[in-house]
Formats: structure tokens, sequence, C-alpha cells
């Protein structure tokens, strides 16, 4: 006999076409409705709370009387919740973020009892190959999901195991229909016949067990208060079914009985039986290119800084840092951050950003302040000091700026060697600006704030500082105009058409025509990118650019400018009428000591319902390109083979090999590599005759969120089809994204976690708008936390663990070659345990002269907690 397990839940949306405030209006009708349900019948033993806690955070803004009766039902394992705090999407979003996802969202299950053991993410666009990795580290062996799967991957079953590299394993159970085939289930006999013969040929079909699931819910729906009837009307119909209402630890209790089932590996994006939306990943760029910026600076810079603060002393302040997070993860729901929204709701998500940055900013300023302020010296100089927060020395050239009174100042370090720097630019600052108390009392005496660069190495997860002395010499300046760029590793002259022609010392290899625009139509919707038929590309190759090229004995930069003509609409593309403009700004910074060109766009687009793209050739005739996920890299092929049979096979969208990356995108030759880095867009395709070619997406412009019959994607409209007039992007719009030439065996993950991990410096003077009393801590002018011995990984974070006065150092694998971490401590450490992602210990490890080791293998990441004596 099939058992039917009827799982009562409801689809949480936060926002979408409707905002955060009209969904919490229904959220307060809805619980009530819940609960009073649950208290007072029996026989409705479960609801399933759509695995996120922000609802629970929602509802309790408005309704916070209601705790205690919440608490009874979780604890009674009637009400389920967690694990997440919002459902995440698995592509743009950082491996960080998901991790904090689930660590905040556990955290909140805390209060009121167990959380949903599931790492259920039933509507996310697609899955990571990650994802097992990640939920084993939360002890979570479950999952249930629905899009991106196909037969061939390995199956054409919907209960499977699905693996990682390293080991890691859960139990999928698919919705191969989607999380709402039970929603609002009819009294109707012939009704309810024909949506459950549907579904049943389906589910039959694809089940390897005698158990089957009826998710009884969809988004924003009320609870079901006729389902006893509904259940009564399936037993009639079908009297060789059980039919009852359960949960989904139910229906795995009983896969596990059955354990045998086939082992898959890798990531999800067929769209063959949903839609996985493979282009999503360039709508709203302004809100994509927000995440990225902020996800990078709360790891790379706020996390590491506060706990440099920490073993220094002063407070580690979870209770700001949890604020930024959920800040940003309520923007990581997969609507939100995929961007598929209505304008209203856009606006709201980008707000959130601009809290959570500012949020970041500030406190980033605030712990090198309390850091740099109690510096013990009893020299009254003003001072700079340059923080390097990953964990190896660096040489790097560090362009930063300088206020002072002086009209002329050395840098000495702390044993008085001079320092060499230049002045790039300077401008007169007003007092009122740097301390209005000081114009209060009568001083109009002007600031100079001067832009610097300088070329020093720094200590490794530490900091070092130069005094600010006046000084009576003037400061060569070595910078001038010049016709090329020519450094250790390039060579780069700009093309008449503002295109860069490098060449690559160390390859011997020439790209020309890097950075080349290509503009194209797009009918699509903020879903998918959709072409128009038969359409000739737009390519930058004949404007005029005003290029500008200066160097020093630091470095170089290259200013471009250009305007492009493309059509205004889509109806002017059709024929081809060049009546509109996009305004081009790049700028490139070139540093003397890496094989890295920076690149900022700032483009002011004034057409509708197209897409740009920046060209970078490689001359690598590639097969796959290799790009990073979370905690690993990924290869993927550069043409689909499925492309030949989508529409013969009925596909609900077209398989483009247009895939997300997190930090870098590579393609490889024998010799070398070329990488694209990005602290903005995350979106690449891999093109041209022989496939050498990395577009990166610089935005989407379009006008609905939903549209049916689309080139790429035919049928209904994903969504619905709403004007959203704020997505064709008019405006400015600023990316920033770097360019890397390398050798085969340098290590692309390491390369982006550096461009992604700037110095940051601070210049302490004796004025501050923001008074803060004197701490009584003292701290070296000088200081490194540790080091890492062999430069094989990459650093995910550091941190302050949750519950313990304790070091997170979270650090991963990214080669194909299974590594040894070895961390060498500057002071005592008193423990040292390999934890999970939970942060719960696993194992001791041994610390042997102040050293810790650990075997990470290929793509796998680590976790190691430890406290300094």
């Amino acid at each position: 006999m099939k058992n039917v397990h009827i799982v009562p839940h409801m689809h949480w949306d936060r926002e979408w076409y409707f905002t955060t405030e009209e969904s919490r209006i229904l959220l307060v009708n809805n619980m009530e409705e819940i609960m009073k349900m649950l208290e007072t019948n029996p026989d409705y033993p479960y609801y399933v709370l759509d695995g996120q806690t922000s609802i629970l955070e929602d509802y309790f803004a408005v309704k916070p009387e209601n705790e205690e009766r919440v608490k009874k039902l979780v604890q009674e394992g009637r009400l389920i919740i967690g694990p997440w705090y919002t459902q995440t999407d698995e592509m743009v979003v950082g491996g960080e973020s998901i991790v904090r996802n689930l660590l905040y969202g556990i955290k909140d299950c805390e209060k009121f009892g167990d959380h949903m053991q599931i790492g259920y993410l039933p509507d996310s666009f697609g899955q990571s190959a990650q994802m097992p990795m990640i939920l084993n580290g939360f002890d979570i062996k479950y999952s249930i999901f629905w899009r991106g799967t196909s037969e061939r991957h390995g199956t054409d079953k919907t209960e499977f195991y699905w693996k990682t590299n390293d080991g890691s394993k859960v139990l999928v159970q698919l919705f191969p229909l989607g999380y709402a085939i039970g929603k609002y289930l009819p009294e109707d006999n012939a009704t309810l016949q024909n949506r459950m013969d549907k579904y049943f040929t389906v589910l039959d079909a694809g089940a390897n067990t005698n158990h089957i699931i009826l998710p009884n819910g969809h988004d924003q729906m009320p609870i079901q208060k006729n389902i006893f009837t509904i259940i009564e009307k399936l037993h009639q119909l079908y009297p060789d079914r059980e039919f009852f209402l359960s949960k989904y630890e139910n229906v795995f209790a009983e896969l596990e009985k059955h354990k045998d089932f086939p082992t898959l590996q890798g990531e999800f994006l067929d769209g063959k039986y949903s839609r996985v939306h493979r282009s999503i990943y360039s709508t709203r760029m302004d809100i994509k290119a927000a995440n990225t910026r902020i996800e990078n600076k709360i790891t790379n810079i706020l996390e590491p800084l506060a706990s440099l603060a920490y073993s220094l002393g002063f407070e580690y302040h979870h209770g700001l840092i949890e604020l930024i997070w959920k800040e940003i993860m309520k923007n990581h729901a997969h609507d939100s951050i995929g961007c598929c929204c209505s304008d209203k709701v856009h606006r709201e998500i980008s707000n959130r950003f601009f809290l959570a940055e500012e949020r970041v900013d500030q406190l980033i300023q605030f712990y090198k302040r309390k850091i740099v302020d109690s510096m013990d010296t009893e020299k009254q100089y003003d001072r700079l000091t340059a923080f390097n927060l990953l964990p190896y020395e660096r040489k790097e050239t560090v362009t930063t700026s300088v206020i002072t009174k002086l009209k002329s100042f050395k840098l000495l370090d702390i044993n008085g060697k001079k320092l060499d720097y230049e002045i790039i630019r300077s401008e007169i600052i007003d007092p009122g600006l740097i301390d209005r108390q000081i114009v209060h009392y009568g001083n109009y005496d002007p600031f100079f704030k001067y832009m610097i660069q300088f070329q020093d190495t720094l200590p490794a997860m530490g900091y070092k500082t130069f005094f600010v002395v006046e000084s009576q010499e003037t400061v060569q300046d070595t910078l001038l105009s010049t016709y090329k760029v020519d450094t250790e590793f390039y060579e780069i002259m700009v093309n008449e058409n503002g295109t860069l022609n490098i060449f690559d010392k160390k390859s011997n290899q020439h790209f020309d025509q890097v950075l080349l625009l290509e503009n194209g139509g797009d009918d699509g919707d903020e879903y998918d990118f959709s072409p128009l038929k038969d359409e000739t590309l737009l390519y930058s190759k004949d404007v005029k650019a005003i290029t500008e090229i200066k160097q020093n004995k630091y470095g170089s930069s290259i200013d471009i400018q250009y305007t492009m003509a493309v059509p205004e609409n889509l109806e002017n593309r059709k024929v081809q009428a060049l009546n509109s403009t996009i305004d081009v700004h790049i700028t490139a910074t070139i540093s003397n000591t890496k094989p890295v060109i920076e690149l900022r766009f700032e483009i002011n687009n004034h057409a509708k319902d197209h897409r740009l793209r920046a060209l970078i050739p490689t001359n690598i005739a590639s097969a796959f390109s290799f790009a990073d996920n979370q905690f690993g890299t990924i290869n993927r092929e550069v043409f689909d083979p499925a492309m030949h049979l989508w529409k013969k096979e009925n596909w609900d969208e077209r398989p483009d090999s247009i895939f997300p990356f997190l930090s870098f995108v590579s393609l490889k030759d024998r010799d070398y590599s070329v990488s694209v880095l990005t602290n903005s867009t995350r979106e690449y395709e891999i093109i041209g005759d022989q496939y050498n070619t990395i577009a990166i997406t610089l935005f989407r412009s379009i006008g609905f969120l939903g549209k049916e019959e689309m080139l790429r994607r035919p049928g209904r409209p994903s969504g619905i089809k709403l004007p959203t007039p704020d997505s064709q992007m008019l405006g400015v719009l600023t990316l920033d994204f770097a360019i890397a030439t390398h050798s085969v065996l340098s290590n692309a993950a390491r390369i982006a976690k550096e461009y992604l991990t700037p110095i940051t410096t601070y210049n302490k003077i004796p004025y501050d708008a923001m008074k803060l009393n004197k701490s009584d801590k003292k701290v070296p002018l000088e200081f490194s936390l540790f080091k890492e011995v062999k430069p094989n990984m990459v650093l995910s974070t550091l941190k302050k663990a949750e519950k313990e006065n304790s070091f997170i150092l979270r650090m991963y694998n990214p080669t194909e070659a299974d590594e040894t971490a070895i961390v060498n401590f500057n002071s005592k450490v008193s423990h040292a345990y390999l934890t999970n992602l939970n942060e719960k210990t696993i194992e001791d490890l041994p610390v042997k002269q102040s050293q810790v080791e650990v075997n990470i293998q290929s793509n796998q990441v680590k976790t190691i907690s430890f406290s300094k004596e």
C-alpha cells in the first residue's frame, strides 16, 4: 500500500511582488489560525513553518506576547521551525553567508526548542555542489529541494544520496513537482481526483519506496481548515493508499529503513523539469554588486579586524555583527537576491544593504580607532597604521590618505626608519568636517588631505604603524604621463576604442581587445535573459576613447572614457536605430608588485531592454571553465550538450552555459591561466569560436518581473507580468573586478582572496567629531596574531566563537589535491580544537611549538577553535 504523507506547511516569501510589510499582516493572521488549530485539535499533529526563523522574528515584532504559546508548541514537536534564518539562495551568496544563515537560524531556534534537522530549501534556483558539506557541518544529514535535477545526473528517482568531495553526504527527498502540489485541495471529488491522478503518476514513478509526500501549502497560504474532509475524500477515491497528516522527518525515518539509494555528486542547475533561471545572476546588478561588496567587507575586513581587537583585550561586538548578518540575510532569500521582485521591494532590499554597509563601515572604523588610539607609545605624533588581514606577510603598494595640518611630513616606522612615499594628490579640508568643535571655538585653520602611495612589507594577520612627523623636505613625485604601462609583469597599451592591448611578460602571451564591450537586446524579464531572434550584436570596437596613462615607481593607472551608441529600446533595436547611448568610464590600476589589473567600471546607461558584457580574451581554447563556489572550485563545461536536445526533450528552459561565480572564474592552459576576480558582478559565460573568451555580465536592463513565451524559456511567465521600470537600470552603476594572469599551479582562489582583502589603514590625529574616552588598554605599535606556514589554503574568516571565549579560524582547500594547513601562532595557545561549522568540538588538535596542523581535502572546509593563554 502506498503511504501518502500530507505535510501542512506554508512557503513564506517575506517579499516578492509584495512587500515584507504586506506579508507581515498576513503572517499575524495566519499564525493565529495555525496555533489555534494545533492547540485545539489533537488530530492535527504538525505544522512546518517553512524552515526559516525570520518568520518568527517578523511575527514577534508585532506579537511578543505569543512567545510562550509558540515555545510550547515547538517543545511539543508540533510547530516545526528552522534550521535556516531565511530561505537562502545558493548561487550568488557566499559560503560564510550560508554558514551564518544556519548558525543564526539554529541559534534562534534554541530559545524555543529543537530545530528541523533538514536542509530545507524547496524553491532555491539551483543547488550548490557544496551543500552536503555545509549541511553536515551542522549535523544535518537530510535535504529537501525542488529545482535543478534531471536523470542525466545519475538517477530518475526522487530519493538519493548527494555527496561532496570530502565524503560529506545527505539523503535527499526531491520535490519533483514542487512544494505546492497539495495547495488548496478541493472538496469536489472530480476536481480532486483529476489533480491527484496527474500528481500520483509522477510521484509514484520517482519513488524508491511506498512513501510519498503531498505538501499541503503554498506561498502565503493560510492553513487548510477542511483538511480532514479532504483526507476522507482521498481515502474514498484511492482505497489502495493510506493518507495521513505527517511531517518531513517521518518520511526520512521511513527512507532510512530502505537505504538502497543511488549516490549523486555535483551541482544541480538543469532547467529540464523546473526553471532554475541561469541568467538571474545579473538582474538588478546594483543590488547584486552591493551584496558581493558587503559580504567581502564583513568576512575579509570586519571580522578579522574585530578578532585582532579582541586578542588585544577589546570587546568583540557579537550583537552588532549579528545585526549586520541578519540584515543582509533578509536579502539572501531566493527571490530577494535573485531580484525577481517589484520595484518597491527592490527599494526595500537596497535600503537594507545601505544600512548593513553603513554598519559595517562604521564598525570597521571603530575597531581601527580603538586599536590605534590605545598604542603604547610616548610619542605625540600622528599615526598611520596599516592592517593586513591575511595570514601571511604581504609586500604591498598601499594607496591611502593622510589628514594633517602639516604642509610637509615624513613617515617613520617604530625604529625611526624613514618610509618612502609619493603624494598622488592633495586637497584642503574644512576643519568643521574633521571636528565641529574646532570651529566652534574659532579655529578656522585648514587641514590638508594627502592621497599617498607607499610600498612596504606588512606582518601576517596584524598591523604596522608609522609616525607622521613634520618635515622640511619636499616629497619627490615620480608620477608621469606615458603612452603605456610597463611593470615587471605587463606591458599595456590602450587602443583607440578604449580596449586594452596586454603583453604578459611571464607567459609571453599577447592579449588584444581586452574589455571590448558586447551589447545586445534583452526581451526577457527579471528571471531570465532573452535575446532578440537573429539579432546582430553591437560591439564597442568603433568608439573613440579619451585615455590617459600615468605611472610612478609603485605602479600605473589608466583612465578611459567613451560613449557607445545603442538603440533606445527594443523597437529601435529591431530596426538598428542607434538613438541612445551608454557612457563608459574605466579606471585600471596596476601595481608593480603583482600580476593583477584592477578595474572600476562606471557606466551611465540611457537605454532600455538590453544586456552589456565585458569580453576578456584568453587565447585558451577551453572545454571547461573553473570557478569558485562555496569553499571550493567547480569545473563546468563551456558548452552544454543538452543545447542540441532541449526543444526535443521539452526542457522548461534552454541550458545556456551562463553560470554564477563568487570571487573568480578562470580558463587554464598547460602553461598559464587567465582569471577574472570580482567584487561586484557574479555572472559569466565562456564564448567565442574556440570558447576562449570570458564574457562578464555588467548589467541587464529589463522592464518586467515576469514575461511569457520567451525565446529561451517558452510557456507561462515566471512570477507575474508586473512592470518594473527600475530594473531598466537607467543611470549610473559602478562595478569593481580585476584580471589576473598566473601560472597553472597558482591558486586562483588565493589571488582572488588577496584582491578582496585590501590593506586597510587608520590615520590617527588629535581630532574626531565622535569622542571616545581613553582606553586603559595598551597595545603594541606592531602586531601579528598568527601566520600560515604553507601557502596552500584560503582563509574563509577569522571571528570570535559565538559561545566561547575562543577564536574561530576557518580555512578551505580549493585545489585538486589534499593538503595540510599549518598555522603558527605568535603567542601561547592554551588549546585548539577541530570544530564543525556550528562551532561544536569534534576533536582536540595538538599544539606543538605554537603550531597546529590540519589535513584538508580538496574542496573541503575546516574550522579550528583556539584560545590564547
